[in-house]
């Protein structure tokens, strides 16, 4: 039905409806009020623009769910606020006003030529004025002139530099464009870790964070455009290499003996030796599991790191690393930390492809664990530990790198639960890579859920919205190759599992040779040692490791070393080390001429749970809780196990 506007209504419509960029100049005329030189704060004095220079639309979201008003001043304010800023000039009174007559109009679509005809009707006598551009202030930072005549100011990257993370008004650089995302930070979903982009290129932290990689993403950091890099520090279009950043410069150095997976992030496993070798897996060799850079934290300023914990009512308290280690009691609890990716590589060997970092048995170490309950710091904040509340369901972790993760209530407050926010590992300050200078440990719960670096803990009615939490890591059935996110559960309390981690020929029993009565067989009585861990999550102590030399056609019992006194916490959060000797079995030659047997391992907790026969069974494509017998191929002849000396 058609609708009759007079200006006034037609402007109100127009304002609702959708802006189209090239439509940008005649929206600010008709959007912003008559601007002057006074009604600008010195902070936000602009630099010259020329007349086609695209106005912010759509408005940035704001955390709240608000969005920013539509102004010609928004470009404005996001400029330098740390240049000098001289007494502005006076503005020229314009010289041309435009009078505009009534003339009613009958508007029947929403069109964008009917809305622009019916809003310049002529409605009353007092002029409209277009908006006069600013001059720019004199500026040291005033860039190097318009190379290309397309109307945009060109800055060198020494110029954007001095806009980083601790600027007032950081900028970033996304192929030859600067930008200035002041206003983009407090909405962006990954909070302030878009400012360790800040004074160089975005592009390297994107290619870390593929979900950038969308046109959505870029349209909107398009609004925060400031001008181009010059042409003098471009190199085919792009910035120079020498200067974009590596985001992971400032990463630790990693002892030699960790067997590396990825660089970038890095990601590696301790080797079977090391985890063989002692109860505590040293903290050089414990294995590293990263998803980005590691934040760098002073050590001096360690104490100071801050932890906000927001509780369901609103309330919000932040604790400082040195009054929790002041005010709270501190405990030791020894427990396993493992990835639910751990042993993927044998589900790959024994089922079919499956999608991750390919571990093999080293994504799994043990460590004394200090710290203050969780707990104890939830009740301090407000929260009541007898009853939580209906809308306490899960307690969300986020650490410095973005990285989030969230535990149901339940394990996070039980007092013999041992959820710590630790500050100690294995007597030291923790490493680096594992957290400094706090982190999550939740014992018997996947590793994935012990957020490192934590700075922020949020007690809610729905777990992390983290794609970590809701859709990494879980497990999908054998034909199960489409996932639906929603359909499962995510991976919390860790099922049992154990893995061979070292094997060795007995010396005193000589050396491996063909029986002299029949060369197509091994010598007889010779005697292996093998030594390996088993573990299970949720406190349940391991009871029984059982072992065979022949591929599983008969089974003996490892002896279960006793490393109680080195245990600390409510239950059984450590794994078991375990060590068997045996004799080979006769082995006949292959068509190869090779002698080989298959060593199996599996094992046993107190709530009687043991481990699948098969990863064909189990198998799932993120190649997740690969937790079958873990087996091992061993030439009775050299002794080599998985071609390990011969490489």
């Amino acid at each position: 039905m058609p609708v009759l506007f007079n200006g006034c209504a037609g402007r109100e419509l127009l304002k609702a409806t959708s802006k189209p960029r090239r439509a940008s100049p005649l929206w600010r005329v008709i959007e912003s009020p008559p601007l002057s030189p006074s009604s600008l704060p010195p902070r936000a004095w602009p630099r010259a623009r020329p007349p086609s220079w695209p106005p912010s639309w759509p408005p940035s979201p704001l955390r709240n769910g608000c969005s920013r008003p539509f102004t010609s001043q928004s470009a404005a304010s996001r400029q330098s606020a740390s240049r000098a800023t001289p007494e502005p000039p006076p503005r020229p009174p314009p010289t041309r006003r435009l009078r505009l007559r009534p003339l009613p109009v009958l508007v029947a679509s929403t069109g964008l030529l009917t809305v622009l005809f019916a809003i310049f009707q002529p409605v009353r006598d007092e002029p409209i004025e277009v908006p006069v551009q600013l001059p720019s202030p004199p500026s040291a930072e005033s860039p190097i002139g318009n190379i290309d005549g397309d109307g945009l100011p060109r800055y060198r990257l020494s110029e954007v530099r001095e806009h980083g993370p601790e600027s007032e008004r950081p900028w970033v650089i996304y192929e030859d464009k600067v930008y200035d995302i002041t206003d983009w930070v407090a909405a962006h979903p990954g909070g302030e870790v878009i400012l360790r982009a800040a004074g160089g290129c975005i592009e390297p932290y994107w290619d870390i964070f593929a979900i950038h990689k969308s046109q959505y993403v870029r349209d909107i950091l398009e609004q925060y455009m400031v001008g181009k890099v010059h042409l003098d520090d471009l190199e085919n279009g792009r910035p120079l290499q020498h200067a974009i950043e590596d985001p992971f410069a400032s990463d630790p150095a990693r002892d030699t003996r960790l067997r590396q997976i990825t660089q970038k992030p890095c990601n590696a496993e301790t080797p079977g030796d090391e985890l063989a070798e002692s109860f505590l897996t040293p903290n050089e060799t414990f294995y590293v599991r990263n998803h980005m850079w590691v934040p760098v934290v002073d050590d001096a300023k360690a104490d100071e790191h801050g932890i906000t914990v927001e509780l369901p009512d609103g309330e919000v308290r932040t604790y400082r690393v040195g009054e929790l280690k002041a005010r709270f009691p501190q405990y030791a609890v020894t427990s396993v930390l493992q990835c639910s990716g751990n042993r993927r590589n044998d589900m790959t060997r024994y089922a079919k492809k499956t999608n991750g970092l390919q571990w093999t048995v080293g994504a799994i170490s043990c460590a004394k664990w200090e710290g203050v309950r969780l707990r104890d710091v939830l009740a301090d904040a407000g929260l009541s530990l007898s009853d939580p509340g209906e809308e306490a369901r899960h307690v969300q972790f986020s650490g410095l790198e973005a990285y989030g993760a969230s535990i149901p209530i339940e394990a996070a407050i039980d007092h013999r639960g041992d959820v710590l926010l630790a500050f100690k590992m294995n007597g030291k300050p923790l490493p680096r890579d594992h957290g400094f200078p706090v982190r999550v440990v939740v014992p018997g719960h996947v590793a994935a859920r012990a957020v490192k670096w934590v700075t922020k803990i949020v007690v809610a009615d729905e777990e992390s919205d983290t794609t970590w939490q809701r859709r990494d890591y879980k497990c999908f059935g054998p034909n199960e190759t489409k996932q639906d996110w929603d359909k499962y559960k995510s991976i919390q309390v860790m099922p049992i599992t154990s893995a061979i981690t070292r094997t060795r020929l007995k010396p005193e029993h000589g050396e491996i040779v063909a029986a002299p009565s029949n060369p197509k067989t091994t010598a007889q009585s010779r005697v292996v040692q093998i030594e390996g861990y088993a573990y299970s999550g949720g406190g349940r102590e391991i009871q029984r490791v059982d072992i065979s030399l022949d591929g599983g056609a008969n089974w003996d019992q490892a002896r279960l070393l006793d490393d109680r006194e080195q245990e600390r916490g409510s239950k059984a959060w450590c794994w078991k080390r375990w060590v068997y000797e045996g004799v080979l079995p006769e082995v006949k030659d292959d068509v190869n001429g090779e002698a080989k047997t298959t060593f199996v391992v599996k094992a046993t907790d107190d709530a009687y749970n043991t481990q699948p026969e098969s990863h064909r069974s189990i198998y799932n494509l993120r190649g997740n809780l690969a937790t079958a017998w873990h087996r091992v191929d061993f030439d009775c002849k050299t002794g080599d196990c998985w071609g390990e000396k011969a490489r």
